[in-house]
């Protein structure tokens, strides 16, 4: 029920989006009446294909992998056009207010095509960030209790990698590739590496088989392995190697503790749900405590139990400018990078990967190297 409720919201707010933008750019300018009817109909059903795409990930993969790549970029395009429309909304209103109608036609189709091209522009800029090259982000986090044997020890991050529509095996095995080339002591793969079920997308993730760390690799669930069936996921990608820690820690080494929970929102489903308390129990108080955990706001629990560091993904890093404010907001102010929270240290990558578009906007895809020090 909850699933569909969302889903029906979605469906009313993009479509207010697509009135909003439709109604500037297509009937404020006053454009020929056949011309209307073209743009009108291809928005109504851009606007109707953006679901069926993202739902079609479930009854039929091939056509979202290929539709995907019209739906998904459209989509960013209404967002940055709303934006740009908005923000000239104010100096229209006041010029309409001294100006005829041929004049107010005149300032619509200027003010219309000012939002477009700046939209237009910045998908255009989005799609090649997205699909462009990983920036490699390197973080020294000194930590009070790491041994001296342990300084240098580095994580490398991988989050919110979201195989799916249009990640493939190729982008997840440059992924792997990369994350090999920084040789790391340990992986953490901190959630949302996927988007579908493991019987579509098993071919894709399969290089996470391919990641090497001499101490090996770790995993913990994001919201989006809910979506597509955390178990079988689970099950999945331990199969590939990795360990999943479910509210649970492990030594690394000697004065070196990992703990993993479940995604914030994972009580949802039976069987789930963050536990720090559990994860954080009987845990050494001289060793160094690494928590992961998928979404930034968890770190208001972490410092509770005496969390030192905690990694997490989830946000993007806002993924598409200037709608990273509402990420922003929803996660208590934490979107990307290091912070510091009641004496935990939380550090937040932007993901190798993205959700939705295949764009990022001043948000560029993310491996980070963790380099712990002792203090």
């Amino acid at each position: 029920m909850w699933s569909v409720v969302r889903e029906l919201f979605w469906l009313a707010l993009t479509g207010s989006f697509h009135y909003f933008v439709w109604a500037r750019l297509v009937r404020d300018t006053n454009v020929g009446v056949r011309w209307r009817r073209v743009i009108t109909g291809v928005m109504i059903a851009m606007w109707l294909l953006v679901p069926v795409t993202t739902w079609s990930r479930l009854w039929w993969p091939a056509f979202g992998h290929v539709v995907g790549w019209i739906t998904l970029p459209w989509l960013a395009f209404i967002g940055l056009a709303l934006v740009a429309l908005l923000v000239l909304e104010v100096p229209r209103q006041v010029a309409n207010r001294a100006s005829g109608l041929t004049r107010r036609e005149f300032l619509a189709r200027v003010t219309g095509g000012t939002a477009a091209v700046v939209a237009g522009g910045s998908v255009g800029a989005g799609v090649i960030s997205a699909r462009g090259e990983h920036e490699i982000v390197d973080v020294e986090v000194t930590l009070a209790k790491l041994p001296r044997a342990l300084d240098g020890f580095s994580i490398v991050q991988l989050s919110d990698l979201h195989t799916g529509l249009t990640i493939d095996r190729a982008f997840v095995q440059r992924v792997v590739d990369h994350a090999n080339r920084l040789s790391p002591d340990l992986i953490a793969l901190t959630g949302d590496l996927v988007d579908g079920p493991v019987a579509d997308l098993r071919d894709d993730i399969a290089p996470l088989a391919g990641l090497r760390a001499k101490h090996g690799v770790f995993a913990i669930t994001g919201n989006h392995e809910y979506y597509a069936g955390a178990d079988a996921w689970i099950a999945e990608i331990t199969r590939l190697g990795a360990r999943y820690l479910r509210n649970e820690r492990v030594t690394i080494a000697p004065g070196l503790e990992l703990a993993g929970v479940d995604d914030y929102s994972a009580d949802r489903w039976k069987g789930h749900g963050e536990d720090i308390a559990r994860a954080t129990a009987g845990r050494d108080p001289n060793a160094a405590l690494v928590l992961l955990a998928h979404q930034p706001r968890q770190v208001k629990r972490a410092a509770k139990h005496g969390v030192d560091l905690q990694l997490s993904g989830h946000t993007h890093g806002g993924q598409i400018w200037p709608w990273h404010y509402i990420v922003k907001i929803q996660q208590s102010g934490l979107l990307a990078g290091r912070y510091d929270h009641e004496g935990t240290q939380l550090y937040v990558t932007r993901g190798c990967g993205y959700w939705g578009p295949p764009v990022r906007l001043l948000a560029p895809l993310e491996i980070t190297r963790i380099i712990l020090r002792a203090a």
